[in-house]
């Protein structure tokens, strides 16, 4: 408790004890002990079998479902001693996070059921003569308890000094109606659980936690499938990084930058996961290019050039077969494509160029020109903006480069340090002056490979 700051730790508190007083003053008329003592062992046992998602950024519980069946059945007050019993789960949390989530979950719990009960739902088992008005009681306790959570949550970021409230510059409705969309269809499983309490009673707590535990299994599955994933990415990016070593990091932020372009966009989650593929991969084709040339000292000859513009369409060769790319593979091959159409492979102009390749080409680009070389220093952040804005409308997209300046206006850019070669000829690689596609010849007179 002493490392969290004092206002985050004031909040803590102040959630607890508002937590503990509903519980403690709350009024328990007519709710049945043995139903609130088994909703609430459901309530731990789902909370306990969260599973990760997201890469191990994010993660799911069937709790909320066992939390919103204690509104029907319960009420208000049943329902926040369910969300209380949180600091029972048996996965290892410190004791701050036990007490504030245990808070947090009974509040939230509280305000789905009194939102429920304004609105007219009936507390105890559901009669068929309730349906099908009871569902729009309960989806608007479903969205109380999805906006007290998620407030509570935001509260102690801001306290914790994680996050800051930012006005957007446009709000994305599409990632917004999709999430809550899914919490209004995951929740509705607890008047699910409702309604069969009435058929078979407390045995409805096993009938519950047979699907909750396949739900675990599948997402554990899920899950493994993304860590193999971006295992084979990140033993892709890093075979190119060691035969290009003047490069090394540039596919993680390329692929960041790419992400970034694409949430301003207002894609969906599963096509900013692709893009981040493509961006991780968009320079996998420098695999079948000679190490010689990548790392060459001086001028590429024609030849050598040429073997540099080939890259593009050897990585499609390389990964087209990885399924889950999809959408990615456009982006790999089509990302020194040029508005005007002097880019390559193909030479395709505007609209025509994939819209991941656009993207890309944008972030590569970006990248290039603030990262530093052992032969040369990088170009501001302002100076690369300034430069994308020139090159607007003729090499690359000008929606992407207004986007990413967007994204980098509000999250900001942490540009790399040096990367040094393996050897010690630094002296030799200093002098290199070479044109290299990885960031077009119109920039500025500039040459990367």
């Amino acid at each position: 408790m002493r490392s969290l700051p004092l206002a985050a730790r004031l909040y803590v508190g102040l959630v607890a004890s508002t937590a503990i007083t509903v519980v403690v003053l709350g009024r328990y008329d007519g709710i049945d002990l043995a139903t609130l003592i088994l909703v609430a062992i459901l309530f731990v046992i789902a909370e306990s079998i969260s599973t990760m998602v997201d890469s191990g950024r994010a993660g799911i519980s069937p709790s909320s479902s066992a939390s919103l069946a204690a509104v029907v059945l319960v009420g208000p007050v049943g329902a926040a001693v369910v969300g209380f019993a949180s600091c029972l789960i048996l996965r290892r949390q410190s004791i701050i996070k036990r007490v504030f989530n245990a808070a947090q979950f009974a509040l939230a719990g509280y305000a789905a059921g009194r939102v429920f009960q304004v609105l007219g739902g009936g507390i105890g088992i559901p009669e068929r003569g309730d349906f099908p008005w009871v569902v729009l009681p309960f989806t608007a306790a479903i969205l109380a308890h999805t906006i007290v959570n998620g407030a509570l949550v935001a509260g102690l970021m801001w306290f914790l000094g994680v996050v800051r409230i930012q006005r957007p510059h446009r709000i994305r409705w599409r990632p917004l109606a999709t999430l809550e969309l899914s919490s209004v269809g995951y929740g509705m499983l607890g008047l699910f659980i409702a309604a069969i309490w009435g058929v078979v009673g407390p045995f409805a707590v096993f009938l519950v936690l047979l699907p909750l535990f396949i739900a675990r299994w599948t997402f554990d599955q899920y899950v493994a499938e993304q860590r193999a994933h971006e295992a084979t990415l990140a033993t892709l990016c890093q075979a190119v990084e060691t035969k290009d070593y003047y490069t090394r990091g540039h596919c993680t932020r390329v692929s960041k930058a790419s992400a970034l372009i694409a949430e301003e966009l207002g894609m969906h989650a599963e096509r900013v996961h692709t893009i981040r593929y493509a961006g991780m991969l968009h320079d996998v084709g420098k695999l079948g290019v000679p190490t010689k040339v990548l790392q060459k000292s001086g001028r590429l000859t024609e030849e050598e050039f040429a073997a540099i513009q080939l890259h593009p369409m050897r990585g499609y060769e390389i990964v087209r077969e990885i399924g889950f790319l999809d959408e990615a593979l456009a982006g790999i091959m089509h990302h020194h494509e040029r508005m005007d159409g002097g880019g390559y492979p193909m030479g395709l102009v505007g609209k025509d160029i994939p819209e991941f390749a656009r993207i890309i080409s944008v972030a590569d680009a970006f990248d290039c020109m603030t990262s530093t070389r052992s032969y040369r220093q990088a170009r501001s952040v302002a100076e690369a903006i300034a430069e994308l804005r020139r090159c607007a409308g003729t090499q690359f997209d000008p929606v992407m480069v207004d986007a990413l300046i967007s994204a980098i206006e509000r999250h900001g850019w942490d540009t790399p340090g040096v990367v040094e070669p393996p050897d010690d000829d630094v002296a030799e690689v200093a002098q290199q002056d070479h044109d290299d596609p990885s960031v077009p010849l119109r920039l500025a007179g500039e040459g990367e490979r």
